[in-house]
């Protein structure tokens, strides 16, 4: 039996713990997404949805297949690599899909930069993964890198938490396909490194990263990014908060979380620029750069070789 209703939407258990260790209730996460959905749902419209949920006594998961929806729920095919098949995703287009998929118990929500029926991306990310027991100051230091290498190739980008340790320098662009945005992002991120390899690496490998902050460029193209104000499964539920960049040094990973959220979230909008077009030269910069993953599975492959000769000798 439903303990309300917003926009037709029956919303239940609001009051119920929302998943194991997590510290708030059903109520805080439909409450938080709700206040945030003028500002969130234009981040998510138009585009297959990758939501993580939970329920109590089990572990997270990530759903991009939905299977049954309400008829006024929009879907999309999408055909799903790693599924070998096509799957139906979420375009969440209105408040009242926001609501029916907190009603789900859906806490992360995942959008890829590329619309439905384009071939062009909206966007590129630089996603700033710092090593464990890092201090966030670290982080800090390589989004301003980040930005640094932007500027030298006459671009800007927007900063916010990633809600969970990092940050993601988001870049807006217009008129490049996909392989063309997946290689810039490659230059960039390649050049922020570079700047300062004390403190940054694009070593896709752990191991080789040496205590640095990863500046991973593989969820630009056809890979997915937490939107804006979205929570994350962490104790609390921090969320993904915009930042101005003047305001980057007081900023602290937990910060914001769906309790605090609404009245201290910024408008990510405004603190975008507008869509730019990417370098020629750039792009063709970041075709000469392997895909950080394939790379690594390639190393991985030559690793496993090499153990396996060692142990036959």
């Amino acid at each position: 039996m439903a303990d309300e209703e917003r926009d037709g939407v029956p919303l239940s258990s609001l009051d119920s713990p929302l998943g194991d260790g997590l510290g708030v209730t059903k109520r805080a996460l439909v409450d938080h997404l709700d206040a945030v959905a003028d500002r969130l749902v234009p981040l998510l419209a138009g585009r297959p949805l990758s939501v993580m949920r939970v329920r109590p006594g089990q572990v997270p998961f990530m759903q991009r297949n939905v299977a049954r929806a309400p008829d006024w729920v929009r879907t999309v095919p999408v055909w799903a690599e790693s599924a070998h098949r096509e799957v139906h995703q979420v375009l969440c287009d209105d408040r009242r899909t926001l609501l029916w998929l907190a009603n789900q118990r859906a806490v992360e929500f995942h959008v890829p930069f590329l619309p439905v029926g384009s071939h062009e991306p909206t966007g590129l990310v630089l996603d700033l993964d710092p090593p464990d027991g890092a201090d966030f100051s670290a982080v800090v230091a390589v989004a301003r890198l980040a930005r640094q290498a932007l500027e030298e190739v006459g671009l800007a980008g927007a900063v916010k938490t990633s809600g969970s340790s990092g940050l993601h320098v988001v870049v807006p662009v217009h008129g490049s396909p996909v392989d063309d945005v997946a290689a810039a992002t490659r230059a960039l991120a390649q050049r922020a490194a570079q700047l300062d390899v004390d403190i940054a690496t694009t070593a896709f490998l752990k191991e080789e990263r040496g205590g640095r902050v990863f500046v991973d460029s593989t969820r630009s193209g056809t890979g997915t990014v937490v939107a804006a104000y979205s929570p994350r499964v962490r104790p609390g539920l921090p969320v993904s908060a915009p930042v101005d960049w003047t305001d980057l040094d007081a900023v602290r990973p937990g910060d914001v979380t769906v309790t605090t959220g609404a009245e201290r979230l910024g408008d990510w909008s405004a603190l975008l620029p507008a869509p730019q077009e990417l370098p020629a030269d750039l792009v063709a910069e970041g075709r000469s750069i392997p895909v950080a993953r394939v790379q690594a599975m390639h190393e991985g492959r030559r690793r496993a070789r090499a153990r396996r000769a060692a142990g036959s000798g």
